[in-house]
């Protein structure tokens, strides 16, 4: 047998590379994920690789004798040649190997030339009993894990040609919302799947109740980042993300919450740095706002102005606000330049990626997965005005495990933006019939969910 190993970018498009190069008769024996490429330890992608072989064609020739197809066979019967042409390992050399008569094998006619014979579907157990006979070996790992492999592959084949039963009404009508919300593929697939195995046949009938399993259950789901005050003083925040997804507005925002007075809590002495150097305006706007709410704001573009402007703020602040600018994920260089600018911060350094709640779940999952490399504790959902449902959200935070920590939906500051909860993402579900007091009491909005932090 010719052995191989392929990859490529999907499960799909490495078949037909393997079908391309090595043919129709190629088996997949094994698959795994592999991570390939990067730039700086950034920025790898997962690449599907298998590994399987190619069966070669008994032939019978003139005499009527049959041999291995490209090995020669010694005697009036031929054995299984390894990998050296010699027969398999293990096997004596003058005879006892695995005789092949034309019994095992199926002839396929042509006028043109010597038969073509391919071999009969084997009985797993009696060839494994004539191996171990003839060998006097108790152990052939290659070749029985070779039997096993196939007898798996085509016992699940088998299962997935049997029909599934049908599913209740109402799980499709569920179904059907969780789709209007852009749930991702696999969020919808797992959710049902919990449906199907442990809602009773009365929940099933009754479709009020199932909407307030199914929302219980995507509730569970959604994570909440949780603030703790930090051990040293001033607490540094930094907000990254793709281009247009509104880091600046959302730094002012946070500014207003924690550097304006109110009548509960002190003002925090804050101050704004930007390092987006990038866009035009975005350093205008960034004062602009500074200067309506009386909190400074400094610009740097380089690591160690940064550094200078961080040690002026060593004393008597208590928070610092840096927001950078905006690049597509798949910008590695450029991206790799921000991290190395963003590292004078240190370890205790807050990174926050922030994101549009209209992405695309795919996209999110993309960015969210881009972004890694900056360690970033929690996820900033912007722009919730902008968009109906919910689903492509909680897909892609869910998917990646990871907590949101603040949800914005307007432009007004500082109003429009609160600590994130898991009835508010809930509760903007398109469709669903909320029952907003069971959510409540299921997942309770605490103070320490609030915009708090001293």
């Amino acid at each position: 047998m010719d052995y191989f190993t392929e990859q490529a970018l999907t499960h799909d498009e490495c078949l037909r590379k393997i079908h391309k190069i090595h043919g129709d008769r190629a088996i997949v024996m094994t698959q795994r994920t592999v991570r390939v490429g990067g730039i700086f330890g950034l920025f790898a992608h997962d690449e599907v690789e298998m590994q399987g072989y190619v069966p070669k064609d008994f032939v019978m020739n003139a005499a009527g004798k049959i041999s291995y197809q490209g090995i020669g066979s010694s005697g009036g019967e031929s054995r299984l040649a390894g990998p050296a042409g010699g027969g398999l390992s293990g096997l004596p050399p003058g005879g006892g190997g695995i005789s092949l008569s034309r019994s095992n094998v199926l002839r396929e006619p042509d006028p043109y030339k010597e038969p073509v014979l391919r071999s009969v579907p084997l009985d797993f157990a009696a060839e494994r009993q004539k191996i171990l006979a003839a060998t006097g070996n108790a152990t052939l790992p290659p070749i029985l894990q070779e039997l096993k492999d196939i007898k798996e592959k085509i016992g699940a084949i088998s299962a997935a040609a049997s029909p599934a039963p049908e599913d209740p009404p109402n799980i499709s009508r569920l179904e059907e919302l969780l789709v209007l919300n852009d749930f991702s593929a696999p969020y919808r697939a797992r959710l049902l799947e919990r449906v199907r195995k442990e809602c009773s046949l009365e929940t099933l009938e009754d479709f009020d109740a199932l909407q307030d399993k199914a929302l219980e259950w995507i509730g569970e789901t959604i994570s909440i980042y949780k603030e703790k005050a930090p051990l040293s003083l001033p607490r540094i925040m930094i907000l990254v993300g793709p281009t247009g997804v509104g880091k600046t507005t959302t730094i002012a925002k946070l500014a207003a919450i924690f550097g304006l007075s109110n009548s509960e809590e002190r003002p925090l002495s804050v101050r704004m740095i930007t390092i987006d150097a990038l866009r035009i305006g975005a350093r205008a706007q960034i004062e602009a706002y500074g200067g309506i709410m009386g909190i400074p704001v400094s610009y740097v573009d380089n690591r160690e102005d940064l550094r200078k402007e961080l040690a002026l703020y060593s004393e008597g602040v208590d928070l610092v606000l840096i927001d950078t600018f905006g690049k597509s994920p798949r910008d590695a260089v450029k991206l790799g330049e921000m991290k190395h600018i963003l590292d004078v911060c240190g370890s205790r350094a807050e990174l926050h990626l922030a994101m549009a709640a209209a992405t695309k779940s795919g996209d999110l999952v993309e960015i969210l997965r881009q972004f890694e490399p900056f360690n970033y504790r929690s996820v900033i959902i912007t722009k919730l005005d902008e968009t109906g449902g919910m689903g492509n959200v909680i897909s892609a935070l869910a998917e990646r495990g990871k907590s949101v920590s603040y949800i914005t939906d307007g432009q007004t500051v500082p109003s429009d933006i609160q600590k994130a909860n898991v009835v508010h993402f809930l509760t903007n579900l398109e469709g669903f019939k909320v029952n907003r007091q069971k959510i409540e009491e299921r997942f309770p909005v605490n103070k320490s969910d609030q915009n708090q932090w001293r």
